[in-house]
């Protein structure tokens, strides 16, 4: 028998355990194939119904026909210059689009770069040639990045940070608000406030940062009296507000950024995932004058605007705007958020449902106290019957459901059909 023919998901464990590090955590065991749209089949043959999308990466789904046209057409004419060597204009027409849609105040400009941790690297960078200031003040449960600087930012240890330290001074850390753990929003202020007169003056912060929903951190919103406390904070201050929207953006939350929720606006935001369809790219927009801060040659990156991912981006950022993605988004997230309010009578561990949009998570607790238990039982029993599930969250007892905005309705309520057997059993 040929050997491709009798490989199994076994025998590719077997060989991912001898040729990679154990530091790279896998949540399942099986190994994608092909997949399109909403459904991913493993090397196996067996189907499954895609609720992480590349942890938040696929909100037009897998291979999105005018996002893999785009691609086959900029593979005709080239792979890669560097932008910094010599530049090309998609690189410019998809800034020139975010500007226009970034809820930014004034004028805006857009620097793109690779990664998500990259991205929030390059706007801490901007923030401290802007301000002239070093100190960053990030929030508990945020999660952005695996970088030494964003392992700093991130505000949860295990698993991100065991073993990798020391890391990058003037970084502080302040509580988010979350009512179902007991965190009020004039806690969280009063905790920003707090810093100021044990840990860091004001005048040596330059900006402060969150993700306008917490992804890792539980998929945890922040309220806008929170936001529009933070913007006093920060006008107050001369510190610049960096909104994290590398998991909200791009129609996920039921609007093109998180940020649009809100009635305040940031100064930087940092974006990715979902930007460019399933290609490595990200970026960093914000205020003109804030990104004209650095130097000439102080930003960018080798592969950072690479042209494929910038063609993909385009392609995304028309099938958003001409599928109507984001009442899409508002639909499906009422649509899991409905189906699981209805189990809670009769599922007691089922504590709060929650999220904009298509963000949506079920957060368990038993006898009043966070259930990781629970949660794994149930991703694993959905795994077992073909849906792919993430939990998250500081106590590992919340899964998030990120399934791709272009989901057939056929497909959704076959996987909420599978997600209510899988709580209930």
């Amino acid at each position: 028998m040929d050997a491709k023919v009798s490989m199994t998901n076994q025998l590719w464990n077997e060989r991912r355990q001898a040729a990679t590090p154990r530091g790279v955590g896998i949540t399942t065991q099986v190994f994608a194939k092909k997949a399109l749209n909403a459904e991913i089949w493993d090397e196996e043959g067996r189907r499954y119904i895609d609720f992480a999308a590349g942890i938040a990466v696929l909100n037009t789904g897998h291979l999105h026909p005018k996002v893999k046209a785009a691609v086959a057409a900029q593979l005709e004419s080239f792979s890669h210059t560097c932008y910094q060597v010599m530049p090309y204009s998609s690189y410019v027409e998809l800034a020139e689009k975010i500007n226009d849609a970034a809820p930014i105040e004034g004028p805006a400009k857009t620097l793109f770069v690779t990664t998500g941790a990259e991205a929030v690297e390059n706007a801490v960078k901007i923030a401290r040639a802007a301000t002239g200031r070093a100190a960053i003040i990030a929030f508990a449960a945020g999660f952005h990045g695996r970088t030494m600087m964003t392992m700093a930012l991130t505000g949860k240890v295990a698993p991100y940070k065991i073993g990798f330290g020391p890391f990058p001074a003037d970084v502080f850390h302040a509580q988010y608000p979350n009512a179902l753990h007991g965190v009020s929003v004039e806690e969280s202020l009063a905790s920003v406030r707090e810093l100021f007169k044990h840990a860091v003056e004001a005048k040596r912060v330059a900006a402060i940062i969150l993700e306008p929903v917490q992804g890792e951190g539980g998929f945890v919103q922040a309220p806008a009296d929170f936001m529009r406390g933070l913007r006093q904070i920060c006008d107050e201050n001369g510190i610049l507000l960096i909104a994290d929207e590398i998991q909200t953006g791009f129609a996920r939350t039921g609007k093109l950024f998180a940020m649009q929720h809100y009635d305040v606006k940031p100064d930087l935001m940092t974006m990715a995932k979902s930007l460019a369809g399933g290609f490595p790219l990200s970026g960093v927009v914000g205020r003109a004058e804030i990104m004209d801060a650095a130097a000439p040659g102080g930003l960018g990156g080798t592969y950072g605007g690479n042209p494929i991912a910038t063609a993909a981006a385009l392609a995304v950022m028309e099938v958003i705007e001409e599928e109507n993605l984001c009442a899409r988004a508002v639909s499906i997230g009422d649509k899991i958020k409905n189906r699981l309010l209805a189990l809670q009578a009769e599922v007691p561990q089922i504590a709060e449902v929650r999220g904009p949009g298509a963000m949506v998570a079920v957060e368990f607790m038993q006898d009043g106290k966070p259930s990781a238990e629970f949660a794994t039982k149930v991703k694993n029993k959905a795994l077992e019957l073909g849906l792919i599930l993430l939990t998250c969250g500081p106590y590992y007892n919340v899964i998030r459901f990120l399934c791709p905005l272009t989901i057939e309705d056929s497909v959704l309520d076959e996987a909420l059909a599978i997600l209510e057997t899988a709580i209930r059993s």
